[in-house]
Formats: C-alpha cells, structure tokens, sequence
C-alpha cells in the first residue's frame, strides 16, 4: 500500500502584512481552517464554486512585506478589543498568527533608505523566493493589502512603493493581485513588463462596501429609465485607511474607481463627488452615505439617500481569499494576463468584463466552471478564455 503524498501547498504574501485587512486574512482563515467560524463572505466557499480546483484554506500559508513592527498577535488582540475580531478568536489561533508573523519581511523604501529601485525590487523579490522555497510551495500569490498611496508623480519620477512591490512579484514569478487604489501594475513601466511575463494579475481597488452598493444601484436607474442627476456621497473612516486618504492625492486616487463604476453602469457621470473624511475614533469602522437625485415620469424629482456601516477589514478579509485561491488555481491552469472575470471583486478591474455586479457574477461562476473544466492546464490562456502561445511553443 502506497502513502498518500501531501498535498501541493500554496503561498499567500501580503504587502502591509501587519495591516488590518491582512491580519483579519489570516487570523479567519485560521478560525474557519479550525471549524471556529462559518467562511460568511466567502464567495468561493459556496456551492458555486465546489468544483473549481481551488486551494483549500487549511493549504494556504502566509507571509509579507510591511514596514511596521507590531506582531499579528498584538494587532489581533488590538483588533479584537475594536470589535472587529470576535472575543478569544486570536487566542485560538495564536500559534497561526505567530507563524505567519515569523514570515513578514521589512517592507521599504523607508525613510533613509539608501537602497536603489533595483536594489528594493531584488531584494523583495528574493524574499517571495526564499519564502516560496523554504517552504515547498508549488506557487504563490502576491496580493497588495497595504494603506492607499497617492499617484505617481508622472514621468521621471520614483516609482510608487505598490509598482516596486509588484515588479518584485512578476521577478519572482508569481500572479498578482492588487486590492488597493494604488498604482501598482497600472504604471508604465510596470504595465510592460507584465505584458511580457505570463503571469495572471487582478485588480484594483476591492470592492467592499460604498461601491458594492452603486455597482447594484446604477444598473437599477439606467434598467428602469430613471434619470440620475446628482449622486454624492461622504465617508466618514478611520484607522489606517483614514490617516492615509485624508492626503487629497490618496483620495483622489481613491475616488477615481468609484466614479468610474457609475460612468460604467449609467451610461453618464452624474453630477457630485465622494468626500472622505478621517475620524481616528471611529478606528477600522465606517459610514458611507449616498444622496443619489433622480428624476422620474413627468420629470418628478425624487431622492434616494443610502447609509452603510461596516468594517473594513471583516468586508475586505474574505475577498482577499477569495482572490488568493482564485487567482492561484488560474496560475495552475495556465492562464495569463488580466483577468477580467475576477472584476466582481473590484471598482477599477483590468480586462474586459461588465460593470453591473448581477453580470460580473455570473462571469464570474462561469470562470469557475472553467476553472474546474477536466483537463485543464497545458498551454496558456488568457484572462477572457483565448489561449496563449507557451514559451518555445512558437518562434
């Protein structure tokens, strides 16, 4: 009787490893792993997707980049006393969080720092690979989680810290997905040499609260022949993300996504703007209003105001999973490039794909079936199902 082989393993790198978002990752990832909570928010732990090769969460270990110090353990028990981790969660999964918090590399450029791009990229990127090496995993998943930068400063400028990041994943040969607003693989000089890589990347800007909700509404206005005049809206945020967008520029870049979902979806962009304000006692919780003015028969003038209230990171942890697995069985099947099915999850998505979240589902279950199709692998696809030539394949 022959032993069972142990099952290929698969990494998950966090930028801003010790962030909020990437803690709640890897401390629910743990508590569903352990059977302590339900996966509520994981799309692809519903029937949909049970037949889709995915990684199981029990095979995903985590590592990162960041540049602060605090232990997950600590930011756990931080987290915990903010009511954003439920009461002894971070206790029971002590031992997970100090295995991933051994696995977090000092992140950079930080003030001082000497080293030169290049000398940054190489340096990250060896570590993925040491990472991906020391322990035996058949791939792994760079996913950006860190706090919104503001955009680059155009030509001639350094590069974004998010752009280093990303070049380093593509250097160490591993998809890529971007969570945040920064730019990531959308600058220039990031954008060639991912066209070049054959890697699949995904992204930007997760979609987890304010933007979930214009993404049903405008295709609401726009099926029912409803004129939107105006839609305005305020956040109210604090913690890290507040400190971070009360830059006007990390707004800006912020907003750029959410305005583009209701160009997307109305067919207009109507008139007004999202202000973002940072309230540090409101710690990891916001509100999102909307006042959306729209005209009806006759042109009657009406009003419909929406209030949201959540956490971010709980909205945000298990979509980056979600996005984990996803995107690492299409590295495993051979696919390449932006991958536009996985626009579900974004307000800014690369690729081709609808805007409406009822269509971007339904493209999405069906990039599962795909995923799932026997025999799958070989050759490279594309992110919209075309098949790319393998390296060698054609001269």
């Amino acid at each position: 009787m022959s032993a069972s082989l142990p099952r290929p393993r698969v990494g998950v790198w966090l930028i801003g490893a010790r962030g909020s978002v990437a803690t709640t990752v890897v401390t629910g990832c743990a508590a569903v792993t352990a059977g302590l909570h339900p996966p509520t928010g994981m799309v692809t732990e519903t029937p949909a997707f049970t037949d889709s090769r995915l990684p199981a969460l029990s095979d995903l270990v985590f590592g990162g980049h960041d540049t602060l110090d605090c232990p997950l353990p600590k930011r756990a028990e931080t987290l915990t006393a903010g009511g954003v981790l439920p009461p002894g969660i971070a206790t029971a999964v002590a031992a997970e969080l100090a295995a991933a918090d051994r696995e977090i590399r000092p992140g950079g450029p930080t003030p001082g720092d000497t080293r030169s791009e290049a000398d940054l990229i190489t340096a990250f990127a060896d570590d993925i690979r040491d990472f991906t090496r020391r322990h035996a995993l058949e791939r792994t998943v760079v996913v950006n989680v860190a706090s919104t930068e503001p955009a680059s400063q155009g030509p001639g400028a350094p590069l974004p810290a998010s752009t280093l990041y990303a070049l380093a994943a593509l250097r160490a040969g591993c998809p890529y997905v971007n969570f945040t607003p920064s730019e990531g693989l959308h600058h220039p000089v990031a954008a060639r040499e991912a066209e070049h890589s054959g890697l699949p990347h995904a992204g930007r800007d997760g979609k987890t609260g304010q933007t979930l909700l214009r993404a049903v509404l405008g295709p609401m206005f726009a099926q029912r022949a409803l004129h939107v005049r105006a839609w305005s809206g305020t956040n109210l945020l604090g913690g890290g993300d507040g400190a971070a967008l009360a830059d006007p520029a990390a707004a800006a870049a912020k907003n750029a996504g959410k305005e583009r979902v209701l160009a997307d979806t109305l067919g207009q962009v109507p008139e007004g703007e999202v202000h973002i304000d940072d309230v540090p006692a409101l710690g990891d919780w916001k509100t999102a209003w909307d006042h959306i003015a729209f005209d009806g028969f006759l042109g009657t003038r009406m009003i419909l105001q929406t209030i949201w209230q959540g956490c971010d990171s709980a909205l945000a942890a298990p979509l980056v999973l979600d996005l984990a697995r996803l995107t690492a069985r299409a590295h495993e099947a051979g696919l390449s490039g932006p991958l536009g099915a996985l626009g579900f999850y974004f307000k800014d998505p690369v690729g081709d794909g609808p805007a409406g979240l009822s269509e971007q589902y339904e493209e999405l279950v069906r990039f599962g079936r795909e995923l799932g199709r026997p025999g799958r692998g070989g050759g490279r696809d594309t992110g919209s199902g075309e098949r790319a030539e393998t390296p060698g394949e054609a001269q």
